[in-house]
């Protein structure tokens, strides 16, 4: 039974302090949090949860749930309003509901609640559910002032619904973005080397000309550079679309991360002989499990990277034991990425703007380097400043969730 006596007088929260503590949080949830500190001066509650419908199933959600004093043993467990919530929908009114036998052993099991409809947006209501342990029962006066806080509340979660939908938006406006500075990047990067391997290809076949073996031959150089990168383009674009559809097959084996990183050195030393490549390495190595193509792919990207963004520089690749991890750092002593865009170096499309003036590139190959470890149940990480750039990788010694080998296939001696 609800009562009618009144010990509260000129309680609550008015409007202009309301819209004071919206201006001054920085989001609803610190707006809620905040006002909830000054409703319950007047208004005793323990727990306070807020249902609202969500959207795509039209079911009701906690999005907000709170246990603010005497029930803070339980915090907050939103499944005792839940039966009331319900109701409060069908019926969109007011309920309080009380106990129907007190018990006085357990304050906890005697539960006094008021539910309040919430007209969050259209077809997305909501309720406002408060919870005291043990009593009061509600007065007249706990009715406004909860009525108050749910007008103040229905507010909030349509600002949480404006603060999403402008979130939304803007991941929208950045993917499309990413997706029109990809088409443009793709574009060049495709007219490029078609156009160098046309223009030679053209002199070649001249027939008022002739070349002697030399040019003939630094002629035919040149197409094949650009061909292959051509070729490396396409392989780009056809591992991000496996990658990110779940088609990429991974081929899992005992190797040798050393000696993997030693064979890509090699390789790359033969297209880039000057390059300084110093290997700090433990002794005693172990073998791990993974798809020996792949993760020279990925070391070949990062060598590749540090021979494009910072062409004067060498290049340190150490290899140690952590714990059960092997870490791979590979660090560059070239200008470095600006802090503003390292969050976002492993996204799909993206490139440093200051880079992309200088050397080709699509904005896959991190992206791609990324995912690959990731299959390997690993990490990869970049840091960067003034002096150079590390980007770090953990790979575990053994998969937990190994697709291809069992842990007792592969050999962990030195």
């Amino acid at each position: 039974m609800m009562d009618k006596t009144s010990t509260n007088e000129n309680k609550g929260i008015d409007p202009e302090e309301f819209f004071g503590l919206l201006c001054t949080s920085k989001n609803w949830k610190s707006s809620l949090d905040r006002l909830l500190v000054k409703a319950r001066k007047d208004l005793i509650f323990d727990n306070l949860v807020i249902y609202q419908t969500d959207f795509e199933t039209q079911t009701i959600e906690v999005v907000y749930a709170k246990s603010t004093g005497r029930g803070r043993s339980a915090e907050a467990d939103a499944s005792w309003g839940d039966t009331l919530a319900i109701r409060v929908l069908e019926e969109k009114k007011l309920i309080c509901e009380e106990p129907q036998h007190l018990n006085a052993k357990n304050r906890l099991g005697s539960a006094y609640l008021l539910g309040i409809p919430l007209s969050t947006a259209e077809n997305l209501p909501g309720v406002l559910v408060f919870i005291r342990f043990g009593g009061p029962s509600y007065c007249e006066d706990d009715l406004s002032l909860a009525n108050t806080l749910a007008g103040f509340t229905t507010l909030l979660l349509r600002q949480k619904l404006l603060e999403e939908t402008t979130n939304k938006i803007s991941e929208i406006q950045a993917v499309a973005q990413l997706q029109t500075d990809f088409i443009n990047t793709i574009s060049h990067e495709l007219r490029s080397p078609l156009g160098f391997i046309k223009g030679y290809a053209t002199t070649l076949l001249r027939t008022d000309t002739k070349w002697d073996q030399e040019t003939q031959n630094d002629f035919l150089g040149i197409i094949e550079r650009e061909t292959n990168n051509l070729t490396d383009l396409i392989d780009d674009l056809l591992d991000s679309s496996r990658l990110q559809s779940g088609q990429m097959k991974f081929d899992f084996n005992p190797l040798r991360i050393d000696s993997l990183i030693r064979d890509e050195v090699t390789r790359i030393r033969l297209t880039n002989p000057a390059l300084l490549v110093e290997l700090d390495f433990e002794t005693e190595i172990p073998a791990i499990c993974g798809d020996a193509r792949k993760l020279a792919q990925v070391f070949d990207n990062l060598l590749s990277n540090a021979v494009k963004y910072a062409p004067d520089s060498s290049i340190r690749i150490s290899l140690s034991k952590q714990k059960d991890l092997l870490r791979i750092d590979f660090t560059d002593q070239g200008p470095g990425i600006p802090d503003i865009y390292v969050p976002r170096i492993f996204t799909r499309f993206f490139r440093v703007p200051e880079q992309s003036m200088k050397a080709h590139g699509t904005g896959l190959g991190l992206y791609i380097c990324k995912q690959i470890i990731e299959k390997h149940e690993g990490t990869i990480s970049v840091s960067s400043s003034s002096s150079g750039t590390t980007f770090t990788i953990d790979l575990p010694m053994t998969l937990s969730g190994n697709p291809g080998l069992k842990k007792e296939e592969v050999d962990y001696g030195g």
